[in-house]
C-alpha cells in the first residue's frame, strides 16, 4: 500500500509498455495521436487491464516502470533527466518530502471531475493540506499473516514475531521504516521515534529478529506464504488477503499494539511533459468502475466510497481486504525524520540485514 537518507542499491526497474492501438475501435483510431504517459508506480498495484482500458478510451500510450520502496522511487526520479516520469505514486510521508523538495506539480482540480467519489475522511491529509499536489489511491496496514497449520505459538502482536519459536520462518517487508517501526511499536514507542536512548533500545531488540527472518520481500511477499516457504509474514494487508484466497490455513492478525498505516497517492512531477494526459489518467483512476477493476486484483483499503459500496460485502466484510476503521485508528503513519535520526535508522537496518 516506504524512507531514508542512505546509500541505496537500486533494483533494476521493471518497465512495461502498455499499448492498445487497434481492435478496430473508432475512438482509439480517432485518438491515435493522443500522446503518451510515463508512470513510475509500486510493483503489483495497478492491473494491466486498467492501462489497456485507459489507452482504449483515450488513445494515450502508457509506459509503466515499477519500484519497491519510496526511497528507490525518490532516488530514481532524481537521477533521471527532468520529465522522465509524468506520474509517480508516493506514500503519505513521501508526498510531503516531495513537496518540500519542489518536485511536484499542482493539480488542476477542475479536471478532477471524479474527486467527489473520494470519501471526505481521506481528503485534506496532513501531508498535503487541500490535496494541492496529491490524490489518494489505495492504502492499508502492515498486518501479520499466520499459517495456522504450521505455527503452534499464539500470535497477536508485533512483539510475538520476536519469539525464538519462529526461527527462520518469517517473511518481512523489505522496508526499513516498516520493520524498525514495528519493533518500536512492539516496545510501546512511536514508529517515528527520535530519542537516542530509545533508539538504542529499539536497535537491541531489532537485531534479535534476525534469526527469525527467512526472507525480505516488498514486491510479492504472498508468494512465500502460498508456497509454504514461510509460515508467518509481516506484510501488506492485500497480500495477506490474496494469500488467504490460495490457502485457507492462512489468517490475518492485526497487531494489538496498533499497525503501521499507509496511504499511497497519485502525484504529477513538476517537470512532467504530459501534464494534461496525467490529469486525465488520475481522474480516470477515480472512476468507480475502474476502481472495482483494481480491487478485484489488488484488494487494499480504498478511499473511493462509490466503488467500495458497489463492491459489496465480499470486499467490505473481508478485514484483510478492508481493514476495520478501529484498526486504522489504532495505528500510526510514518513521518519524515531529520537527517541524523535517519542515519541511525539506516545503520540499524544495515546491521540487521548483513
Amino acid at each position: 500500500m516506504k524512507k531514508k537518507i542512505m546509500s541505496l542499491v537500486l533494483a533494476a526497474a521493471l518497465t512495461v509498455s502498455v499499448v492498445l492501438t487497434g481492435c478496430g475501435s473508432k475512438e482509439t483510431s480517432a485518438n491515435a495521436d493522443a500522446g503518451e504517459l510515463n508512470l513510475f508506480i509500486w510493483t503489483e498495484y495497478v492491473p494491466d487491464s486498467v492501462f489497456d482500458k485507459f489507452t482504449e478510451e483515450t488513445g494515450i500510450k502508457v509506459n509503466v516502470t515499477t519500484f519497491s520502496s519510496n526511497e528507490d522511487m525518490l532516488a530514481k526520479v532524481k537521477s533521471e533527466a527532468p520529465g522522465a516520469y509524468d506520474i509517480i505514486q508516493p506514500s503519505d510521508y513521501m508526498v510531503s518530502q516531495l513537496i518540500a523538495q519542489d518536485m511536484l506539480a499542482e493539480l488542476d482540480k477542475d479536471a478532477l471531475t471524479n474527486l467527489s467519489n473520494i470519501g471526505e475522511e481521506y481528503l485534506d491529509p496532513v501531508y498535503d493540506p487541500g490535496n494541492v499536489y496529491s490524490v489518494p489511491y489505495q492504502g492499508g496496514v502492515a498486518a501479520i499473516a499466520v499459517n495456522t497449520d504450521k505455527v503452534d505459538v499464539e500470535i497477536t502482536s508485533y512483539d510475538d514475531l520476536f519469539d525464538p519459536a519462529l526461527a527462520n520462518s518469517i517473511v518481512l517487508l523489505d522496508d526499513f521504516r516498516a520493520i524498525i517501526g514495528m519493533t518500536a511499536r512492539s516496545m510501546g514507542y512511536s514508529m517515528n521515534e527520535t530519542d537516542p536512548a530509545k533508539l538504542a533500545e529499539i536497535k537491541e531488540k531489532l537485531l534479535t529478529l534476525k534469526s527469525n527472518v527467512k526472507l525480505y520481500d516488498s514486491d510479492s511477499p504472498k508468494s512465500a506464504l502460498i508456497s509454504g516457504d514461510c509460515s508467518v509474514g509481516m506484510i501488506w494487508n492485500a497480500e495477506i488477503a490474496l494469500s488467504m484466497a490460495e490457502n485457507s490455513n492462512i489468517e490475518v492478525v492485526f497487531p494489538k499494539e496498533g499497525p503501521y498505516v499507509f496511504m499511497d497517492n497519485w502525484c504529477i512531477t513538476k517537470e512532467s511533459p504530459n501534464y494534461d494526459n496525467a490529469m486525465k489518467f488520475i481522474n480516470f483512476m477515480m472512476d468507480p468502475e475502474v476502481v472495482q477493476m483494481v480491487l478485484a486484483e489488488f484488494p487494499y483499503l480504498n478511499p473511493n466510497k462509490t466503488a467500495v459500496e458497489a463492491m459489496g460485502e465480499e470486499y467490505s466484510g473481508n478485514p484483510a481486504k478492508n481493514p476495520p476503521a478501529e484498526v486504522i485508528a489504532s495505528g500510526e503513519y510514518v513521518e519524515n525524520l531529520d537527517v541524523d535520526t535517519l542515519a541511525v535508522y539506516d545503520e540499524m537496518w544495515t546491521e540487521l540485514k548483513k
